[in-house]
């Protein structure tokens, strides 16, 4: 008797900066979605692929589930909460601690308008003792019907064969949706725009808040099998552009040889990678530039 070929879509939600990405990248064995230690790092859904002798799990990292304070913020959760009635499974994404506040509250009203199966999974458990993992179970199991609680770290890899053996366990009998080599459907623009962002998030710290936004300007192979990517790092004040800049353009060649790094590894090529600053005056507020730098509204 052949083996059962089990397929389908599972989408992480959860709060800000609760490790989504960070667990969606280790499961699938690979970088796509960008990480920092900042809140709504991802802002559009991501698409990812795992497959082996089980079956194929289509992975949509979505952005953190928060009150909106702009367009780019309401483009973000409606991003979030739209996923959740296109997939199979879905993995709420929790951090240890027995205090379910306003944003979890939220999410568990949202959670209540859909029928989808939810895996609420709690991460980041190598920062707390057994104890309280035990004490957060207790505090969520009654909340909410839960397919199955999982205790996780997405860092330390601990317990995330579990989950994924959970995961085909709950996706029903379906197609190969994706050959076996494919890990992302993001166009490589995308992802090399991405990584570039994700190093200005991390270098420039509390130096600069979340109004950047990066666009890939061009990008072209040689006959040698170089890329020359130009790219352009948008931000909202001119403040903001000297910061990112830096003095005698010091940090914007850290941003850019630490981005430059990544995207090589990732397409196994050699990349020859420019970059400048553009000044877009409260850019997140406004639909045009949104839509000009791939947040559209109307894709969701």
């Amino acid at each position: 008797m052949s083996k059962k070929y089990k397929s389908g879509f599972v989408t992480l939600i959860g709060r800000p900066n609760v490790g989504k990405s960070t667990l969606m990248n280790h499961l699938i064995g690979q970088k796509i979605a960008i990480t920092s230690e900042k809140p709504q790092t991802t802002r559009n859904r991501i698409q990812t692929v795992y497959t082996d002798d089980r079956g194929q799990i289509i992975f949509l990292d979505t952005p953190g589930i928060h009150k909106a304070k702009n367009k780019l913020g309401e483009y973000m959760v409606s991003v979030a909460e739209h996923t959740l009635k296109e997939v199979d499974v879905i993995l709420w994404l929790v951090e240890p601690g027995t205090y379910i506040g306003a944003g979890e509250q939220y999410i568990l009203k949202t959670l209540s308008r859909v029928k989808t199966p939810v895996i609420l999974v709690i991460n980041k458990i190598d920062t707390v003792k057994k104890e309280e993992i035990l004490k957060t179970i207790t505090a969520y199991k009654d909340v909410y019907r839960f397919k199955e609680i999982i205790p996780v770290s997405a860092m330390k890899k601990t317990n995330t064969d579990t989950l994924l053996h959970t995961l085909f366990q709950c996706l029903p009998e379906g197609p190969q949706y994706y050959d076996e080599d494919t890990v992302t459907d993001q166009p490589m623009r995308q992802i090399a725009a991405e990584l570039i962002r994700e190093k200005a998030l991390r270098m420039m710290r509390d130096e600069i808040p979340h109004g950047i936004a990066v666009v890939i300007e061009k990008m072209t192979e040689r006959d040698n099998g170089i890329f020359d990517i130009d790219a352009s790092i948008v931000c909202e004040r001119e403040s903001h552009k000297g910061m990112v800049i830096g003095k005698g353009g010091a940090m914007l060649k850290r941003i850019g040889t630490a981005a430059r790094i990544e995207i090589e590894n990732l397409m196994d090529a050699k990349v020859n990678l420019k970059l400048w600053v553009k000044v877009r005056k409260d850019w997140r507020d406004s639909e045009l530039y949104m839509k000009n730098y791939g947040y559209n509204a109307k894709d969701i």
